[in-house]
């Protein structure tokens, strides 16, 4: 009897075990469900992105957005709903800057209509983000799939989780932290600033009023500071566009490092990389090193956010518009 009874609990370990695994993300998870879907998703994207070339940073940086609030669930998709009367992260202050929501949508309609269902919006933030840098002479990294949706969407957790421009080194560590990744992966994951624009209610407090009393940032290089002031961000209030790596800002490259180390980061949070000793080498060895090295560090890192908290198995929902949680 004893020894049925542990056989019977041995099968049981194994089937938990084995349940698990085949819940957990997986290259072409969508093999047999919807077999095209990776292929639909890429040659959307191959088709429409170089002809708009700034959306590559565009999905990068929702995807980045998406998995450090809740995980990679697609919550940074969710509209507003009377029903419930939440402000979702999509109106937070963190992404009232984010576009490409409708390509996303018209991804999922292609996919809706190829098997209505079974593509998650999360996969397909996951995939698109990577698609549209790999289409734009970008690094490429492993995209494994089964992500789910999320059914809720705060936007004050988005205002509390993303890190923001104005981050010092400790909030930038801590935040990352929390989210499992390490200071090599901030510094890697802050090269997405190579492409790119930003608006310059993201910086001006560096240039006009550091201190809360006016007064400039100091660890800003000052040609720099006055070439913003005179050319781009003439106020404090401006709203122009600004690129993040001026000259190459649509060249997934190394010039965003080479900038940081002459004190010509455009955000706070750029400089602060500068801060820390350990994060400063791991820029110096950047710039010495390939651009290949960057991008297979790259891609490391890319390949532990995309795993941030996903929801897989029966947790979440498959949503069938990528705005709006299943009624």
């Amino acid at each position: 009897m004893g020894g049925f009874r542990n056989y019977a609990i041995l099968i049981l370990i194994l089937a938990v075990v084995l349940g698990s695994a085949d819940a957990d993300l997986k290259m072409n998870f969508y093999a047999k469900t919807c077999p095209k879907a990776e292929k639909i998703v890429q040659d959307y994207v191959n088709k429409h992105i170089p002809n708009a070339p700034s959306l590559a940073a565009t999905l990068i940086r929702m995807h980045f957005h998406d998995c450090f609030v809740r995980g990679c669930d697609a919550s940074v998709l969710l509209n507003f709903t009377s029903s419930t009367g939440n402000q979702t992260e999509k109106v937070s202050v963190p992404n009232q800057t984010l576009r490409g929501f409708d390509f996303i949508d018209r991804v999922k309609s292609l996919l809706e209509s190829e098997c209505p269902g079974v593509v998650s919006c999360a996969d397909i933030i996951s995939l698109t983000a990577r698609d549209a840098i790999v289409v734009t002479g970008g690094p490429f990294w492993r995209v494994p799939t089964g992500r789910r949706d999320g059914v809720i969407s705060n936007a004050s957790e988005a205002l509390a989780q993303i890190p923001p421009p104005f981050s010092n080194f400790t909030t930038l560590q801590t935040l990352f932290a929390n989210k499992g990744l390490n200071l090599e992966d901030l510094v890697v994951l802050s090269g997405a600033h190579t492409i790119g624009i930003a608006h310059c209610p993201s910086f001006t407090t560096r240039l006009y009023n550091f201190t809360g009393m006016g007064g400039q940032d100091p660890s800003l290089d000052s040609e720099y500071a006055a070439n913003l002031k005179a050319n781009k961000c003439k106020s404090i209030n401006a709203t122009t566009q600004v690129e993040m790596d001026p000259g190459s800002f649509r060249t997934f490259d190394l010039s965003y490092y080479k900038l940081v180390l002459k004190r010509r980061g455009l955000f706070q949070s750029d400089a602060a990389l500068l801060t820390s000793s350990t994060t400063r080498s791991f820029i110096t060895q950047i710039v010495e090193g390939s651009l290949g090295n960057f991008y297979t560090e790259f891609a490391k890192s890319m390949e532990k956010m995309n795993r941030i908290d996903v929801k897989t198995g029966s947790t979440g929902q498959i949503r069938k518009q990528c705005a709006f949680v299943n009624s």
